[in-house]
């Protein structure tokens, strides 16, 4: 008997040795996957050949911050200082319609360049709540379309401005499902102690994750990364316990960092590196030579720590630049943290999938384990004309087309150029052949 698909997606390349495969979809989820032959679907779509990749996954972005650079003003010295000053000003005129309308614009530059899972920052510095109020309406109106995450983020700290606790407390009661802390920010190393120790007893009691802001600072002597691992361990949290930026790490001597590297490893807590806004803004009191502004990803990835890479900010007061795409912050990670090996570029792209999914513990939602998409898993999985890992970071391109659940929801048709001018021949066969974008010359 004939089996008949929802879909089926033909001829996509399900890794760097060329072999293809036909994806069988029923009801949105993996049905088979193989040489389907003569089976028949309501829709076939012919994929010719394009990669296939897991979709990926951004593990931090300020959704409430997006798209706000210059407004009202620039932040000019390009200090985590300055920023934080100058969103102290605008989050003061926040609007439910403000806040839609930019998180409205980001989340479609997302899932353009094929994110479907996405972990928000909101800060709950407002008294009203009115960003959290927006993204949490937001994350139940695009859920099917895209897994939204919502952190209570307290910018001000917690011990520092103790009113942001209760408000926390708030944001658990209206849905949000993450807290975090700030604890190189707040006034004393004891104080950023204790504000991690009311985060990690607020999760605790009521079933949400952690995600710190962790060591965002050139400063060897900011050690907090070993304070969220111990309390992940002593409160049982493990892997629900995320540890973002971890710039501090870069300073720290050799000894004390293996040290921290194995007792992360041993707590099961996530890594998530920054690398386009901390490339930018770590370093700025540094003389030189000046820091490279990254955590210790490669070291941290050998010691079997989980690491993802987030974009983080979209022109915002902390970073004026962005565009959604996660391969920017591979591309990134790539020249900050030494990782241009063939096998450490799969790393890569595996820190903005895999990687980020667990650091999210996404688990079987997921649906994709060693980069393979298991039978039964949520169709959900990506198509570039890309020729392997290094072709990705090298590229940036955006997916040719997006799955989520089954359904085609993003697709960008390949740019054309064509030159003006005499002189150039054409390429080579054997250039062709290597599917570099050589552009069709046009004589004047």
């Amino acid at each position: 008997m004939t089996t008949l698909y929802d879909m089926i997606v033909r001829h996509v390349r399900t890794g760097e040795a060329g072999g293809t495969a036909d994806i069988g979809i029923v009801d949105g989820t993996v049905a088979a996957m193989g040489a389907l032959g003569d089976a028949a679907a309501a829709e076939t779509l012919d994929a010719g050949g394009l990669l296939l990749t897991p979709p990926f996954v951004e593990p931090h972005v300020h959704l409430d911050t997006v798209l706000t650079a210059g407004d009202p003003t620039w932040n000019e010295s390009g200090t985590l200082a300055e920023g934080i000053r100058i969103w102290s000003d605008r989050k003061r005129s926040l609007t439910e319609a403000d806040v839609l309308a930019r998180a409205e614009a980001a989340l479609r530059l997302y899932v353009g360049y094929g994110v479907l899972h996405l972990r928000a920052m909101v800060d709950i510095g407002d008294p009203a709540l009115t960003a959290l109020r927006t993204v949490l309406a937001l994350r139940s109106r695009l859920r099917g379309l895209v897994d939204i995450q919502v952190t209570a983020f307290p910018q001000d700290g917690i011990v520092a401005c103790p009113a942001n606790a209760a408000r926390m407390e708030e944001a658990l009661r209206m849905g949000a499902d993450g807290v975090s802390a700030v604890p190189h920010l707040e006034r004393t190393r004891e104080d950023g102690i204790q504000s991690l120790r009311i985060a990690f007893d607020m999760a605790r009691r009521s079933g949400a994750y952690v995600h710190v802001f962790c060591d965002e600072t050139d400063d060897a002597g900011s050690r907090y990364l070993e304070v969220c691992a111990a309390l992940a361990l002593e409160t049982g949290l493990g892997p629900r316990v995320t540890a973002a930026h971890a710039n501090a790490a870069a300073y720290y001597n050799e000894p004390y960092f293996r040290k921290v590297a194995g007792l992360v490893r041993s707590s099961g807590i996530s890594i998530v590196a920054c690398p386009l806004i901390n490339s930018v803004m770590q370093g700025r009191y540094d003389a030189y030579p000046k820091g490279r502004g990254i955590t210790r990803i490669k070291e941290l990835l050998d010691a079997g720590v989980n690491v993802a890479l987030a974009h983080d900010d979209i022109r915002t007061p902390f970073y004026p630049l962005g565009t959604g795409n996660p391969l920017d912050a591979a591309h990134m990670g790539a020249h900050l943290a030494h990782m241009s090996g063939r096998a450490e570029l799969r790393s890569l792209i595996g820190t903005i999938t895999e990687g980020g999914a667990a650091a999210m513990n996404l688990g079987d939602a997921y649906g994709w384990r060693a980069g393979v998409l298991k039978i039964g898993a949520p169709a959900s999985f990506l198509l570039f004309d890309a020729e392997d890992a290094a072709d990705l970071v090298r590229g940036r391109p955006a997916p040719r087309y997006v799955f989520s659940a089954g359904r085609i929801v993003a697709e960008t048709l390949p740019a054309v150029t064509r030159l003006r001018g005499g002189g150039l021949e054409a390429a080579s066969p054997a250039l062709r052949e290597t599917k570099l974008p050589v552009p069709a010359l046009r004589e004047p």
